[in-house]
C-alpha cells in the first residue's frame, strides 16, 4: 500500500500549491554548491540556505536521484552532478543574440553607436555593434581587439576585477595612449577606483583621436565578463556625457537581469 504524505510533509512543499517553494529551495541548494568543487556536507548546505537539515536531506536525495547532485566520494559531502554539466553544455547562451536587442534599443535612444565586447586575457574582443544614426559616427569591426587601459569598455572590465588581478593584466601590456604618452599602472588604477564607484568608465580620446566613449561592464552566470560602450565624436560627447552614462547603466541593468550572475 502506498502511504500518502503526512500533512507536515505536504506543508513543506512536496505537493499542492507549495511546489514552487520546493523548486525555489532546490535552486538555492544547487546555487550553494556552484563554487564548491569538493562539495558540502548536508549541515553546511543547511546553514547556507537557512533550511532545516531534514528538509535539505530530503531535497538533496531527490536531486541525487535526478543526477543533478552526486556524492563527493569518499566524503559524506555532495556536489553538482553530471546532469548539470550536460544541461549546461547543451544550452550555451549566445550572448550576442541575447544582447543585440538591448544594444539596438540603446542606440535608438541615444542616436549613437553601441558596442558589445568580451574580455579575453589582457584585451577586449568586439562581438557586436549597432551603428548610430548620425553621419559622423564611430565604427569598429566585429572581431577587432582593443586594449584595456585606454578604452571605456576596457576600464569598465578592469573595475570588476580585484586590484591584484587588474594590476596583473595592466603590468603585461604597454600603457600608451593615443597622444603617444605612457601611463603608469598606478595612474590607471586610480581611475579604476572611480569607475568602481560610478559604474561607468570614460575614454576621452585616449584610444583614438577625436573619439570619446562611456562604457560599463557585467558578468554572465558562467563568469564571463562583457562590456557595453557608446563611442562618439568628442565634439558631441561633452554635451551628452551624463545622458549617455545614465542610458548605458539602464541598458546594462536590463541585460544583466537576463544573463547576469
Amino acid at each position: 500500500m502506498k502511504q500518502e504524505p503526512s500533512e507536515p510533509e505536504a506543508a513543506d512543499g512536496r505537493n499542492g500549491g507549495n511546489g514552487i517553494q520546493v523548486i525555489s529551495r532546490a535552486a538555492s541548494i544547487l546555487r550553494s554548491l556552484r563554487d564548491e568543487p569538493d562539495g558540502l556536507s548536508l549541515g553546511q548546505i543547511a546553514t547556507r540556505v537557512e533550511l532545516p537539515r531534514s528538509t535539505v536531506q530530503r531535497i538533496v536525495h531527490a536531486l541525487i536521484e535526478e543526477r543533478l547532485l552526486m556524492a563527493a566520494s569518499p566524503t559524506s559531502r555532495v556536489r553538482l552532478g553530471t546532469e548539470i554539466l550536460a544541461l549546461a553544455a547543451n544550452s550555451k547562451i549566445d550572448i550576442v543574440e541575447i544582447a543585440h536587442p538591448h544594444l539596438k534599443q540603446l542606440s535608438e535612444a541615444c542616436g549613437e553607436t553601441v558596442d558589445l565586447a568580451v574580455l579575453r586575457r589582457d584585451h577586449l574582443v568586439f562581438l557586436d555593434q549597432v551603428p548610430g544614426s548620425h553621419r559622423l559616427r564611430a565604427v569598429s569591426a566585429v572581431g577587432e581587439m582593443f586594449p584595456l587601459h585606454c578604452t571605456a569598455n576596457g576600464k569598465a572590465c578592469l573595475a570588476l576585477l580585484d586590484d591584484v588581478a587588474a594590476r596583473r593584466l595592466l603590468a603585461g601590456t604597454p600603457l600608451t595612449i593615443a597622444n603617444g604618452k605612457t601611463r603608469t599602472v598606478d595612474q590607471v588604477m586610480a581611475e579604476i577606483k572611480t569607475v568602481r564607484k560610478t559604474g561607468v568608465a570614460v575614454d576621452e580620446e585616449e584610444h583614438f583621436p577625436g573619439i570619446s566613449a562611456v562604457g560599463t561592464a557585467f558578468r554572465d552566470r558562467a563568469g564571463g565578463m562583457y562590456a557595453i560602450s557608446i563611442p562618439c565624436p568628442t565634439s558631441r560627447f561633452e554635451g551628452l556625457r551624463e545622458t549617455l552614462a545614465a542610458q548605458l547603466i539602464a541598458a546594462r541593468d536590463r541585460l544583466a537581469l537576463v544573463v547576469g550572475a
